[in-house]
């Protein structure tokens, strides 16, 4: 098989279903190309100086979805695919973030991202005889969230609105809505 047997809205339709991605798969193929497609438009961002407005024109052809103009972006930004990428408005992310986001990340509206944060939307099955194959599962970003750099969220975890995620802290598990939460793994601190 080939990746021309995949197109937009069956990639969508497997990754928003979670089903496996087995290697050697149409799905697989297409995962290829999308990696490369994000690989040539990232170059792009992150080799030389661009406006805010050119970074959002950008934005937009890496996610192939409009992008609004008051989002922020300071590169370096890495990402594997950036096809499953959905940005609210007034987003801001800081430099040196690296999105996996086959499974889907949605970021909401007036979210900050902080420098070197790791969103994953992947993971591999256990089974060793399997380990080659995908599981994807999205990553949901509520609205007003602060993510402190250096944190690292892991597939199928949803953040509610408003929290303050601290620096460092490794999220594996879904946070609620008004709270801080810190460390490894990430706990709710207080309520705000």
């Amino acid at each position: 098989m080939n990746n021309n047997q995949i197109n937009m809205y069956e990639f969508y339709e497997h990754m928003k279903e979670g089903k496996v991605v087995e290697p050697e798969s149409a799905m697989a193929f297409a995962f290829h190309k999308f990696s490369q497609d994000a690989l040539k438009i990232t170059t792009e961002l992150n080799s030389k100086y661009h406006t805010p407005e050119e970074i959002v024109e950008i934005f937009t052809e890496l996610t192939g979805k409009d992008v609004d103009k008051s989002f922020r972006l300071f590169p370096p930004f890495y990402t594997d695919c950036g096809k499953n990428i959905k940005i609210g408005k007034n987003v801001f992310i800081n430099s040196c973030c690296k999105f996996q986001d086959q499974g889907g990340i949605t970021i909401d509206d007036g979210c900050l991202i902080g420098h070197n944060v790791v969103i994953t939307t992947l993971n591999h099955l256990e089974e060793p005889s399997q380990r080659q194959s995908i599981l994807p599962k999205a990553v949901i970003v509520g609205k007003n969230v602060w993510i402190g750099s250096n944190v690292t969220i892991v597939p199928g975890v949803t953040i509610g609105d408003n929290a303050i995620i601290g620096a460092g802290s490794v999220v594996v598990k879904d946070i609620p809505k008004n709270c801080v939460a810190v460390g490894n793994p990430c706990k709710v601190m207080k309520e705000i």
